[in-house]
């Protein structure tokens, strides 16, 4: 257990989560991860083409070689296919996010392995297809049974999880841009892309201080980014942010590599950022973290404040 000077100092620090961790000698590493590919759905100012461009084209610039966890059910047409083969040829990663994008707990096991399964069929066809796995909301199972079957099948299979380690709220930012931009075309766009910006490193030191405070290292982190509207504009402006602050972007294989993504926490229901995970097994850390991990039920209220 923790001392209660080490339990007040640990919830000082992660209370404050300031957008740079300062005390960090070495740099901080992140990896970029994206999911769902849903690179049809909701084109507001960038066409499917145009969004699929500009993210790859942010991730050329900064030299960086992404993970991206594909939903089946969007490469199932040429054009859906064609734009996959641009990541395939960018050398990123390509992972598995099952055919249908379900909610594992409310879906039957069997049903479920057969959905990932006929996803990884459409998959391996590409050269950077590796079998790392991301669980749809992050959710990987509300019983004992669940996660350890879940769990088994995996290996069997021959996967690994690829975790989160920094969960983030993007999805909830995008959603909030393409409403305004459907109410007025010609709205300005900087506060979205500030907030995104603030958010997002808001929400990597949290995490950076949680597993330094769980694992007393730094680790290889993974942050969660959705292929959407949002990053079709303002992936390149995050990036650079990022290393304004001092974070060091390694390439997904890479983050991949550290150990922690062999963990296997024993908590319930199971799933999140794999550093709430941990830290709710401890036991430890309860009264610092909050269920579910990041929702738009955190950003709602900040942002009808500022009007976004």
């Amino acid at each position: 257990m923790l001392s209660r000077r080490e339990f007040i100092g640990a919830a000082l620090t992660l209370a404050a989560s300031p957008l740079l961790p300062t005390f960090a000698a070495e740099p901080l590493l992140i990896s970029l991860t994206m999911d769902d590919f849903n690179w049809a759905g909701n084109a507001v100012v960038l066409n499917p083409q145009e969004r699929n461009q500009a993210i790859l084209k942010s991730l050329y610039d900064a030299k960086i070689k992404a993970a991206l966890f594909v939903v089946g059910k969007y490469i199932v047409n040429k054009e859906g296919k064609d734009f996959l083969a641009q990541w395939d040829a960018g050398k990123h990663i390509i992972g598995n996010h099952t055919y249908s994008h379900w909610f594992y707990p409310a879906k039957e096991l069997q049903e479920y392995q057969k959905d990932i399964l006929k996803c990884d069929a459409f998959l391996s066809p590409y050269k950077n297809f590796q079998k790392l796995f991301r669980f749809p909301f992050l959710k990987e199972g509300k019983t004992m049974e669940q996660r350890d079957s879940m769990r088994a099948f995996l290996k069997q299979s021959g996967y690994k999880n690829g975790h989160v380690t920094i969960d983030t709220s993007d999805w909830y930012i995008d959603q909030r841009l393409r409403e305004r931009l459907q109410k007025d075309p010609n709205a300005d766009l900087t506060p979205y892309k500030n907030y995104y910006v603030e958010h997002m490193l808001d929400r990597a030191a949290h995490y950076e201080e949680l597993a330094r405070a769980v694992l007393k290292r730094p680790i290889r982190h993974t942050i969660l980014t959705h292929h959407n509207t949002l990053n079709g504009l303002f992936l390149g402006d995050l990036i650079a942010a990022f290393r304004a602050k001092g974070w060091k972007w390694i390439d997904a294989s890479q983050a991949f590599q550290d150990t922690v993504f062999k963990s296997e926490p024993d908590v319930l229901p199971a799933g999140e950022s794999l550093m709430v995970a941990l830290a709710r097994e401890t036991g430890k850390f309860e009264s610092l973290l909050r269920y579910p991990g990041e929702d738009s039920e955190y950003e709602k209220q900040k942002m009808d404040e500022l009007d976004l």
